[in-house]
């Protein structure tokens, strides 16, 4: 099973990314979860999104887990979360932010055992570049895909135009620069 636990605040797009992650991966016949915990529901508020993935049916829905991955697109919770929270010796982190990945890791010590299990990418820039707002939820997708090798570009592409396909070809147009940017960028 894979285990992935987002870092985001309210209005970032988390529970739609996960949403749209767990629609890409049920295209291949794998179960998926995707949820959220939210605090409070203020727009602004730091909040948690889930997914579980596996080829046979997933009967836990508890939050708590041991992630594979934790995703943090607001680039102040790796400062004020417990990102590594019940991490595995394998975990992989996906941090947005503008430092380089040596200056992040300064900054948090409980990252620096962990530097060649940390991957960074401008999530922000790369949507405000190409969507025109900060909504780093779809570029984390990109950065996911490059660093877990789960699918092709090309593949998860495909089928994320699916998934936007009720938003107009400019949006859609935009989201899918934004994961082949991240994609691209992350380090």
């Amino acid at each position: 099973m894979v285990e992935i636990r987002w870092h985001s605040r309210a209005g970032q797009g988390a529970v739609t990314g996960a949403k749209g992650l767990g629609s890409v991966v049920a295209t291949t016949g794998k179960e998926v979860q995707a949820y959220a915990l939210y605090g409070s529901a203020k727009r602004g508020a730091a909040m948690n999104a889930f997914n579980r993935i596996d080829d046979k049916p997933i009967t836990n829905h508890e939050t708590k887990m041991s992630p594979d991955y934790v995703f943090v697109i607001d680039p102040a919770l790796a400062f004020s979360d417990d990102i590594t929270k019940n991490d595995k010796p394998d975990t992989k982190y996906i941090i947005t932010t503008h430092l380089p990945k040596e200056e992040l890791i300064a900054q948090i010590p409980e990252l620096q055992d962990k530097k060649d299990r940390v991957y960074v990418v401008d999530c922000i820039q790369i949507s405000l570049d190409t969507i025109g707002r900060s909504m780093p939820n779809t570029p984390v997708l990109g950065a996911f895909m490059k660093v877990s090798g789960m699918y092709d570009l090309d593949f998860f592409l495909e089928n994320m135009k699916k998934v936007l396909s009720k938003f107009p070809q400019k949006i859609i147009d935009a989201n899918m620069e934004a994961i082949t940017r991240a994609y691209n960028e992350v380090k």
